[in-house]
């Protein structure tokens, strides 16, 4: 047999393989990739790429996280069913509609009798949340995206090492990037003092290497299941502003009292079984939680896994409601189109839409995107502000000075699809008053129409090159 006739041969076989295996995986596609672009792409790649494209759908196109999550919403469901939630009071003002339709987004309720206080910076809330956890006498729950083995970071693995000598129930999830992918200090820190932890979707595992764009956000403290801390702050010597650090961070947390409580701690315990398979139960972690507080709240959790645009949805909902004012404080301002556009048809009904984001963040390629993104909100009307410095990290949302989002979700795809967030919905005027406080301090220099069409020709093309990495940024 000839070299040729060996070659077509091969070639008829290797057809045969790959004809059924890219049917089969278009099928797989069809069914499980919701998003039009991304499932044209992966059926592309998968036919016109013979077995390249079909092993690098296996192992980055597969959400392996929405699987386990199926596999554990069982657990989660008995869990959840162990702390039922109090009748939700209803509301009857324009907010109504926000109020119901948030319920069903998150199929949680508005639990009324809530106390919220703002820290600021580490400065103020590191010295609260270390106070909770040296008091703590039945359990704690700490998770955070950055968890850094520098001097405020082992200031808190020495109080929740002694909180374990105390026999208090200590867990904590930091991320598996953010603290660290190849290298965690802090966790080994953690591990080697005896605390238990876990890396959230860590592995170095091939097959599994897609968790690397999947990075859990968070930043949550829950102490004897009665007193939590949620916002922006990672564990860090950044957020400190007293002691000057190379590169300061400004920030806002929450001290969080009443009802809710109790939804934060079963958000952290889904995490932790979802990451670890042990379900955390009894009085140590759940509590009836008396009223501490006059604000209506309620958590909104996001992620690939059960809980997929959730936080986009919940601001839609809110956009659509708002009557006079949305402001909004953000380190990164890259929502996808729908989102922009909706901001944009608020202003053009003649809504205040203002939106804080850093005069710098710290990636300038998102700077220079966010230039390319933000035409069309200014030609409806919106108004951009630029924070001065040191680097504005804020998460704050409000909506006609009654209702009020705080946590750990940017204005960015990756918030809205592949982070996994917690924020926290409030309705409270007085709260609003505080939060719209903290926009008008964090105000600055406004970023003009007129200026960003005056930019260099070669500037606009460079952000309007940056912004194609929109999906990814």
């Amino acid at each position: 047999m000839s070299n040729e006739a060996i070659w077509r041969q091969v070639g008829e076989f290797l057809s045969a393989v790959h004809i059924p295996l890219a049917a089969m995986i278009s099928l797989h596609i069809l069914f499980y990739k919701r998003d039009v672009r991304s499932a044209v792409g992966w059926i592309g790649l998968a036919w016109l790429s013979p077995f390249v494209g079909i092993v690098l759908y296996m192992i980055f196109g597969v959400n392996r996280v929405q699987r386990k999550a199926s596999r554990l919403s069982r657990k989660r469901r008995r869990a959840l069913h162990k702390h039922p939630y109090p009748d939700e009071v209803q509301r009857h003002d324009h907010l109504a509609p926000l109020q119901l339709a948030v319920e069903r987004i998150t199929e949680r309720p508005t639990q009324p009798g809530n106390r919220l206080k703002l820290l600021r910076n580490g400065d103020e809330a590191y010295p609260a949340m270390l106070a909770a956890i040296q008091a703590a006498t039945r359990s704690i729950a700490l998770s955070s995206y950055i968890f850094e083995d520098d001097p405020t970071g082992r200031t808190f693995v020495a109080a929740l090492a002694a909180a374990v000598r105390r026999k208090v129930e200590v867990r904590v999830i930091v991320d598996g990037v953010g603290s660290g992918y190849l290298l965690s200090p802090a966790y080994r820190l953690l591990q080697q003092e005896g605390i238990p932890s876990a890396r959230f979707l860590h592995s170095f595992v091939p097959w599994r290497m897609a968790f690397l764009n999947l990075r859990s956000h968070k930043k949550i403290l829950v102490v004897d299941g009665e007193v939590a801390f949620l916002g922006g702050i990672n564990i860090s010597r950044d957020n400190v502003l007293n002691e000057a650090p190379a590169n300061p961070i400004r920030d806002e947390h929450f001290q969080v009292e009443g009802p809710v409580v109790t939804q934060i701690m079963e958000a952290f315990a889904t995490d932790w079984l979802f990451t670890t398979g042990e379900e955390l139960r009894g009085d140590n972690w759940f509590r009836v939680l008396a009223p501490k507080g006059h604000a209506h709240a309620r958590i909104i959790t996001s992620g690939p896994d059960q809980d997929i645009d959730k936080i986009e949805f919940m601001f839609h909902q809110a956009i659509s409601v708002a009557r006079e004012s949305i402001k909004i404080v953000t380190p990164y301002f890259l929502p996808e189109d729908r989102l922009l556009t909706a901001l944009s048809l608020a202003a053009m009904r003649g809504i205040a839409v203002d939106v804080v984001i850093p005069a710098e963040s710290d990636h300038a390629f998102i700077d220079w995107a966010t230039r390319a993104h933000v035409e069309p909100l200014l030609v409806a009307g919106g108004r951009m502000w630029r924070a001065p410095k040191p680097f504005e990290h804020s998460k704050l949302l409000t909506i006609d000075g009654h209702w009020s989002v705080v946590g750990s979700a940017n204005w960015d795809a990756r918030s809205m699809r592949l982070n996994f967030e917690i924020n926290l919905e409030v309705y409270d005027r007085a709260f609003a008053r505080e939060i719209e406080e903290e926009f008008e301090r964090k105000r600055g220099k406004e970023f003009t129409l007129r200026r960003l069409r005056r930019r260099p020709l070669h500037i606009r093309l460079r952000d309007k090159a940056a912004r194609l990495l929109l999906p990814y940024l």
